[in-house]
């Protein structure tokens, strides 16, 4: 049971970490003036640094289960999580309250930070924040891609698929 939720929480922060880095904040940005458009991202991206969070502590604990019951498969998986964790703790909760100090006082000087004073060093942090972004992305897909297949992935015993196979052919 611990597998498949695992598999549950990988693909729900993986496919949230896709959709909305790579499809709805381009699209608000297509669709919305700019201010709006950053507002809405900016709590979007709240969202799923929370949820990224959440998911990253509750899949390691879950591999360390998974590992102690014979899962050896979750030995490497665990590292995919911990980068995609670091990424999430470095780029959403050290880089975005500064993000959005100066977007809050850019408005409050009466104008959006792209034509502010805080302009380039917003810039440089959303650049760096988005870096931690793409990582954390491709470690998803790295992780949803060795996934271990099968019921009880990762915890057959040594000589049961060897059986498996004599059966069947």
């Amino acid at each position: 049971m611990p597998h498949r939720i695992f598999r549950l929480l990988t693909v729900v922060w993986v496919g949230s970490l896709l959709t909305i880095g790579y499809a709805v904040a381009p699209v608000l940005f297509t669709s919305l003036d700019r201010t709006t458009a950053g507002a809405v991202a900016a709590q979007l991206f709240r969202i799923e640094g929370v949820l990224g969070a959440v998911c990253g502590i509750l899949l390691l604990g879950l591999a360390n289960v998974v590992i102690r019951r014979g899962g050896n498969a979750y030995r490497r998986l665990r590292w995919l999580v911990a980068g995609m964790l670091v990424c999430v703790l470095l780029g959403y909760f050290a880089l975005q309250p500064f993000m959005n100090a100066m977007r809050v006082a850019a408005l409050e000087a009466g104008t959006d930070v792209g034509h502010s004073a805080y302009a380039a060093r917003f810039g440089m942090l959303h650049g760096v924040s988005s870096v931690f972004y793409l990582i954390e992305s491709l470690l998803g897909v790295v992780l949803v891609w060795k996934l271990p297949v099968g019921a009880g992935a990762g915890s057959a015993q040594p000589g049961a698929r060897d059986v498996s196979r004599k059966v069947a052919g």
